[in-house]
């Protein structure tokens, strides 16, 4: 079965940092751009970030500019995201998902450009 599985969420301080993972099952990652998305209660779902497949092209929300980090090491076939700088409205449910081929185009914030979804790790921000 091809999917992918995320990891690392948790309660975070605000000021603190957190580091999630998304790694493939079944699924060759360096085939895929993957991006980040993410949903909080009551709210739709929202881009977040995104890295192409080489690892040299990424995008990043306004929200989360200059505090989240988004890598890849395809030799461990996983994404990661590395969020510092916690605001309590980071807290969330986040998602990663893989689209095929090489880019992270700025169509990233769509959902259907992306094949693949993971099943979302919580993420909470509070002191």
């Amino acid at each position: 079965q091809l999917r992918l599985v995320e990891s690392g969420g948790g309660l975070g301080q605000p000021g603190g940092s957190l580091r999630l993972s998304c790694a493939g099952s079944g699924l060759t990652l360096d085939n895929y751009a993957i991006g980040w998305f993410r949903q909080a209660p009551g709210r739709e779902r929202e881009a977040v970030s995104c890295i192409s497949s080489g690892g040299g092209n990424t995008n990043y929300a306004d929200s989360v500019k200059g505090r989240f980090t988004v890598s890849r090491d395809n030799a461990k076939n996983t994404v990661y995201l590395q969020m510092d700088s916690l605001k309590p409205e980071d807290t969330a449910v986040y998602y990663c998902a893989a689209r095929p081929g090489a880019q992270c185009y700025s169509d990233y914030v769509y959902f259907r450009v992306y094949d693949y979804w993971g099943q979302g790790t919580q993420v909470t921000v509070s002191s």
